[in-house]
């Protein structure tokens, strides 16, 4: 069933979700057969009720209820949004910071594991270090998750980090390790950040958002990751222009 986003029934619906009445939203989905895995939107672009439940900025009221009155009633706990990207709503949920949620989609059976992420087509762990949202991140950590090298980087967990350089082992390329020194002074993990600086890691790339190391610390209030770079020198991306 595909819904127009304007039609008075998604209307109705989203309020419902989106308020937290638990109530209106049973009573809706009894009326309407089919209505919990009817998609808004049009053919191009449309997305699920679970997407609606998990939108920005997420925290609704009733929120791990009324995910679990939706799947209870037919809606496909790993759906996919239609459009730019593919995202589930495990990824919104993580994108959000919202744990309650997050928990109840992986306890009603979300693949922790599943990609589709607007952050390299990753896994919603990938949306939760890039997005900051680090109780997200650490509990889908908890229950599981595997990391990339960037993202243990972002968590400071040093020794996933320190597993990609095992002796015997074959080194990251020198980007990957730029690139995971740049997520660890973006989550103010400054011990992670040196153990990649040791090893080739670049203090002053500018990477993601147009940010140097620096910047991206200095951004998310990390002050004593900010102080160590200006220590040994590193730069703003306006400095180094």
């Amino acid at each position: 069933m595909l819904i127009g986003a304007h039609d008075p029934l998604a209307v109705e619906v989203t309020a419902a979700i989106r308020t937290g009445d638990l109530q209106r939203l049973q009573e809706l989905l009894a009326a309407h057969p089919g209505l919990a895995s009817a998609r808004l939107g049009d053919e191009l672009v449309n997305r699920t009720l679970l997407h609606v439940a998990t939108d920005w900025p997420g925290h609704f009221p009733n929120g791990p209820a009324v995910v679990a009155a939706l799947v209870a009633a037919g809606a496909d706990v790993g759906a996919r949004f239609t459009g730019p990207h593919a995202e589930t709503p495990l990824h919104w949920a993580a994108s959000c910071d919202d744990v309650a949620v997050l928990d109840t989609l992986l306890d009603l059976g979300a693949d922790i594991e599943v990609d589709g992420s607007v952050i390299a087509g990753g896994t919603a762990i990938a949306d939760a270090v890039a997005f900051g949202q680090w109780r997200a991140a650490r509990r889908l950590l908890e229950r599981g998750a595997r990391t990339t090298l960037w993202q243990a980087a972002g968590l400071g967990e040093l020794d996933l980090v320190a597993a990609y350089f095992a002796p015997g082992t074959p080194p990251p390329p020198t980007i990957e390790i730029t690139e995971a020194l740049w997520c660890a002074c973006h989550g103010g993990q400054q011990p992670t950040a040196a153990y990649l600086r040791d090893r080739g890691g670049d203090i002053d790339w500018v990477g993601y958002d147009e940010l140097t190391p620096l910047d991206a610390a200095v951004r998310s209030g990390h002050e004593e990751a900010a102080e160590w770079l200006r220590g040994l020198g590193a730069r703003s991306a306006t400095e180094r222009t």
